[in-house]
């Protein structure tokens, strides 16, 4: 009994041995695969890297055995020279409408003119007009959802598409007496708003009345 206990345990530990031997080997790859694969990696970052510093001297606008240059805003320093990755106009042709913008001065030739000339050209005064047009017939259709109670299509009309109002009012209004007029017709539409929130009726119509009356006596300046 004795003599199979001695060769049990002999076997036991043959067998550890063995099984240790077999992962030795895959331990060992594992290492070197490990290895090889950061090596790769240390080579290809190493080539992304060495690619980007290629375009650093352009980036930063600068050459061999000269002074670093600078822009404060393309106003201040060296106004060639970009900084914050914008030109400040320096790129332009014409004078640009400020240091910031891309765009040049509002002129006869610019991208974006009052047409017909002039601050008030007529095409101008055609648009703003037609705005004025529609913004009639929006404040008519208040009197029917004033009848039905439909105070939320009453604000609606006021809101949606009126928003161009508030712009061709004050854009037409030149004199004080026309600028007084605005004010008149801005306070009635107002009125009209605050009465279809409390949802009183007569008060509301009768606003949009004056809205209307003070909107004509508007546009009859123009």
């Amino acid at each position: 009994n004795q003599l199979k206990s001695i060769n049990m345990k002999s076997a036991i530990c043959l067998t550890l041995v063995a099984s240790a031997a077999a992962f030795a080997p895959e331990a060992s790859n594992a290492r070197v695969s490990t290895a090889v694969n950061a090596e790769a990696r240390r080579e290809v970052f190493g080539k992304i890297v060495a690619a980007g510093a290629a375009f650093l001297p352009a980036a930063a606008n600068a050459a061999v055995g000269e002074s670093p240059r600078f822009s404060v805003f393309g106003l201040i320093g060296d106004g060639t020279s970009y900084s914050e990755g914008g030109a400040y106009g320096s790129d332009q042709t014409k004078p640009t409408y400020s240091p910031y913008s891309v765009y040049e001065k509002a002129g006869k030739d610019s991208l974006y003119n009052k047409e017909g000339g002039g601050a008030m050209g007529d095409g101008y005064v055609a648009r703003k007009k037609a705005i004025l047009a529609e913004t009639k017939n929006r404040l008519n259709n208040n009197f029917a959802y004033v009848e039905k109670k439909q105070w939320f299509n009453v604000k609606d009309e006021l809101t949606r598409y009126m928003y161009e109002t508030r712009g061709a009012v004050r854009g037409l209004a030149v004199s004080n007496t026309q600028k007084e007029m605005a004010d008149d017709f801005f306070k009635a539409i107002e009125t009209v708003y605050g009465k279809a929130t409390t949802h009183d009726g007569a008060a509301c119509a009768n606003a949009n009345a004056a809205a209307i009356k003070a909107l004509d006596a508007f546009i009859a300046t123009l």
